[in-house]
């Protein structure tokens, strides 16, 4: 007899979808470019984007690395952080511009635009901490 319990299949290919719906409604909302796009998503080239875009579109499956899905509930996690932190929409997009000294005076989008996946982990470990402080 098994008393284990069942785990509930995930389908990996809704997980990608909803992942990839909310990684472009993050990059309207941030303003990023194509290139800026390919750079957090971790791919060197527009056909990937194009791609997601035409299978989100036509209701296709999308399958994603487990790189590129990593990126994105980063991307997310950042993304819940500042309207955690910040009550106006306007400041979720200002703030991921702003020069930051705990950044080097770079902008937290220009630490994430680095390219690595240590770079996105950094800016969300950066507002863990900050929300940490917030509600103490």
């Amino acid at each position: 007899m098994n008393t284990q319990n069942p785990q509930p299949a995930v389908n990996e290919s809704e997980i990608s979808r909803v992942a990839v719906k909310l990684f472009f409604g993050i990059a309207e909302e941030w303003g990023l470019t194509d290139k800026q796009r390919c750079t957090l998503a971790g791919f060197r080239t527009r056909t990937t984007l194009y791609n997601w875009q035409c299978k989100l579109e036509t209701g296709a499956p999308i399958k994603l690395s487990k790189d590129t899905l990593e990126r994105l509930s980063y991307l997310a996690g950042i993304y819940k952080s500042i309207q955690v932190l910040f009550s106006d929409p306007i400041q979720w997009k200002d703030w991921v511009r702003k020069p930051n000294r705990d950044f080097g005076g770079q902008s937290a989008l220009d630490r994430m635009l680095a390219g690595r996946v240590v770079d996105l982990v950094d800016v969300r470990r950066y507002l863990d901490g900050w929300r940490g402080e917030q509600y103490v």
